[in-house]
This record gives structure tokens, sequence and C-alpha cells, in this order.
């Protein structure tokens, strides 16, 4: 599973899980709470009306004719009233309030409902609670099976002089506010709703923003797992390497590209000097065992001839060890460049090849080989000591493989420049390796040609300018080209 989705799923299962939790307590206070509101407003009622009964109920004028009473006819005008009422969203349109009123017995001497007067009371508890002068309410079921048919009754002692002369009971229904609780859990609901799709957006959102950094290290990690110099000597590198930007992350992501960075720089340093390391010693094997057993045999007596031969050995693998060290301190700097330093607009590559062709004359006259220049000149933003180092790699490449008494053709083109050579060759299933470090083929008299490194070179600066170094057998020969144009 990705890191986003479980990201995601983690979010949601603990937004879910709150959001599951509080609505349940929410949704659970809602009824209680109205029915608390709704007992407080009958207590005060109820005590309200109980002090207007008072005199009616001392004076004997509540009873089964209760037209001398000014009490129950107030409270029956109120409840003929027609009532227009909006109540935040809920309209309400009758008094669903019900008044009733008993003597110090609990006999029932008005009812505001018609219904009860005459009943006897007294074994109601809310009736029997407050003519023993305590706080007396209940509520209580008309169907014992149905919570909606809920009443509740609130009763308050009519006072006369301090005595108790009667109770009055003011009782409503639960269908009443139950449209009240209705609006609100349903309010409620929909609040959850808006705040579950909204925590989802900003959890998709959060989630979306860390993903999108961490894909951000995912790449740079990706983009510094280039080769290392052990890796690519088995593939043919064909373009300058780029070192990755670190990513601009925040917080502690920022912090761990900043490590990522550091530890790529350490291990790009130690890739490099191991590579190198191991290359080397590779190399130095063959000059090294040549010296050491030249030397061991001079030191015995021998003929003049063969003491000048080996001693020669010795100067020749000496050379070869001093050519090895000095091209690959060149191409260790070419590597440690990612950019040219220095780049005239206005290189002449005939020039550089000039220059290039001076350096070997006296080589290639040893030779029997003439360097012939052709085409036409170039020119562009080069460094020219580069370029030139490059050519005379080719032309000394050339001159190790090509036989006494050929020639050597340089062609100019624009933005391009080809060396070539009427050498055996290359085979073809080798062409990709040339230019490889410490690759080589053998020359034509069967010896091994050089380091390996001169090719190296010439690549790197290629690398570094842009180009490309390409190859191609000609049969016979070998064409090294240079083209600066490449540039995708």
């Amino acid at each position: 599973m990705r890191l986003g989705i479980r990201l995601l799923f983690a979010f949601f299962l603990i937004n879910g899980l709150a959001a599951f939790f509080v609505l349940r307590v929410f949704m659970a206070e809602i009824k209680p709470s109205v029915r608390k509101v709704t007992e407080d407003t009958l207590v005060e009622t109820a005590y309200l009306l109980a002090a207007q009964a008072s005199d009616d109920l001392a004076y004997g004028k509540l009873g089964s004719d209760s037209s001398n009473s000014r009490f129950a006819q107030q409270v029956q005008a109120a409840f003929q009233q027609p009532l227009r009422v909006w109540i935040w969203d809920t309209r309400k349109a009758a008094l669903d309030l019900r008044v009733t009123v008993t003597n110090a017995q609990g006999r029932v001497l008005f009812d505001s409902a018609g219904q009860d007067v005459g009943a006897d009371y007294a074994r109601w508890r809310n009736v029997a609670l407050t003519l023993r002068g305590e706080y007396g309410a209940r509520t209580s079921r008309e169907v014992a099976t149905d919570e909606a048919t809920s009443v509740m009754y609130v009763s308050a002692p009519v006072l006369r002089d301090g005595a108790i002369v009667g109770v009055l009971t003011v009782s409503k229904p639960a269908n009443a506010v139950q449209s009240i609780i209705d609006s609100s859990e349903s309010k409620m609901l929909r609040g959850g709703v808006l705040f579950l799709l909204l925590s989802a957006a900003v959890g998709f959102a959060i989630t979306w923003w860390l993903v999108v950094q961490v894909r951000k290290l995912r790449s740079y990690a990706q983009q510094v797992q280039g080769p290392t110099l052990q890796e690519a000597q088995g593939s043919r590198i064909t373009r300058a390497p780029k070192t990755p930007e670190v990513p601009d992350v925040p917080g502690e992501l920022g912090d761990l590209a900043q490590a990522m960075d550091s530890m790529r720089r350490r291990l790009e340093g130690r890739d490099y000097i191991e590579g190198y390391v191991r290359a080397l010693t590779h190399e130095l094997k063959s000059p090294v065992a040549a010296i050491r057993g030249a030397g061991e045999l001079l030191q015995d007596e021998l003929p003049a001839a063969d003491r000048a031969m080996f001693a020669q050995q010795v100067v020749d693998q000496s050379l070869r060890l001093q050519n090895l060290i000095d091209q690959l301190m060149q191409l260790s700097q070419l590597e440690q460049r990612s950019a040219l330093a220095t780049a005239s607009q206005h290189t002449s590559l005939r020039a550089c090849a000039e220059q290039a062709i001076a350096q070997l004359q006296a080589t290639a006259a040893q030779k029997g080989i003439p360097l012939l220049l052709q085409g036409n000149d170039s020119q562009g933003a080069w460094d020219a000591a580069l370029v030139t180092l490059a050519i005379s790699n080719l032309l000394a490449n050339a001159l190790d493989f090509s036989p006494a008494h050929s020639q050597i053709v340089l062609t100019l083109a624009p933005q391009r420049l080809s060396v070539q050579d009427s050498g055996p060759g290359v085979p073809a299933s080798l062409l990709p390796r040339l230019g490889e470090r410490f690759f080589t083929t053998p020359r034509p008299n069967g010896e091994r040609s050089g380091s390996g490194l001169g090719l190296s070179i010439v690549q790197r600066i290629m690398l570094l300018h842009g180009g490309r170094l390409q190859f191609a057998n000609t049969q016979p020969g070998l064409r090294a080209s240079l083209d600066f144009s490449a540039q995708d």
C-alpha cells in the first residue's frame, strides 16, 4: 500500500472515530437538554399561575362551575386566542399546555382541557409531593409502550397565608417539543456530515502535499543513484553527469534532503576514489612487474647487450607509468568539473587542430605518417585548451594503430572534426566500449596499446562541451569524430 493511501486511511479512521463519538455525545445530549429547558419553563409557569389562582381557590370560585372565577376565564381565553408564532424555524399555532387546579385533598377543581374536573389526583406523585411541601414533577406515558406519548407534569403549591390550599399543575406533551429535537438532530447531522467532508478535503490536501514532498525526495534519491566508476566500466556514458538540485522542501523534510545531499557527496567521493584505486592497481601491475623483473636481472652479471635491453625495459616501463599517472591526473581533474570554467565564443576548430598536429608532428614523422588537415573552419564557445587536448589524444590513438607510411586525415566540418586512420579498425562489438576507462584493444603487432585513458579524456571533454565522441569503422581504418552540435 502506498504511503499516501496509508496516511489518508489513517487520517480518515482517526477523524471518523472522533466525529462519531463527538456526534454521538451531542445527539445523546440534545433530548435531555431540551427537556431540562422545558421543565424549567414549566416550573416558572406553574408558580406564576399558582399565584394567580390563589384568591379564586381560597374563596371557592373554582369548582364544577368556574364562571365566577376570573382565573379560569383568563386561562380559557388564552387557550382560545389564535396563535401564529415562528420560534426560529418552527411554527407554533396553539398552546400545548394543560392547566389543572386541585384542592388540598387532591380533587380536581379546574381543568383547562375540561376532562378531569372532579377526578382524584392525590394518587399522582407530582400532586402528592407538592401537598407535602416538596417539589412535585413526573413524566408519564399515555401509552405505556410509546415514548412519543410521554407527558411532563410540573406542580406548584397554591398558597394562602402561607398554607397550601391546593396544587396547580402544568403539563406539556413530549411530542410538542419533538419537532425542536428533530430539527436540532437534523442540523447536528448535517453539520457532522459537512465536518467530515471538510475534514476529508483537508486530510486529502495535507496528504497530497506530504506525498508530493516525499516524491521530491524520492526523485532526488533516484537521480543521485548515478553509475559509480566501477559500474560505468560496463557502459558508455553519452551525457555529461549533472548534479541534481536539492529539493526545496520545508521543515524536517528539508533537513532530510540536506542530509541526503551531504551523504551523496561523501558517497560520490568514496566511490570515485575506490574505483580509481582498483583500476590504477590493475594497470600498475604489469609495468611494476616488468621493472622488478628487469631490476632483479640487472643485479646479476649479464652480457652488455642483455644489460642494455633490460635497462631500456626499465626506462620504457617507467615512461609507461609516467604517462599513466599524467593521463589519470588529467582525467581526474576533468571528472571533477561539472561545467566549463572558461570558454571563448570564438574558438577556432582549425587552430586547435593545427596546434594538436604540431605537438605530434615529430612522432608521426618517425613513423613516416603524414598528418593532413582539410575542410572548412568553424568557431564556437569552446575551451581551446581542452579541444586541443581532445584532438591530440585522437591523433595519438590513430598513430598507435596506423601502419608505417600510411596517412591520417583530419577533416573539418561545421561544428565537427573527424580523425581518419588506416589501421585495422575495431571489431563492431567493441565499438560501444571505446571511451571507457582503461579499456584498450590490441595493436596491429599484438602488443597492448596505451593505458586506455586517452579516449576517456576525449569522452569527458566532449561531455563538458555538450557534444559527442563517435566511432565508425571505414574498412580500412577507424574514424573518430568530435561532434559539438549534439546538444539534445
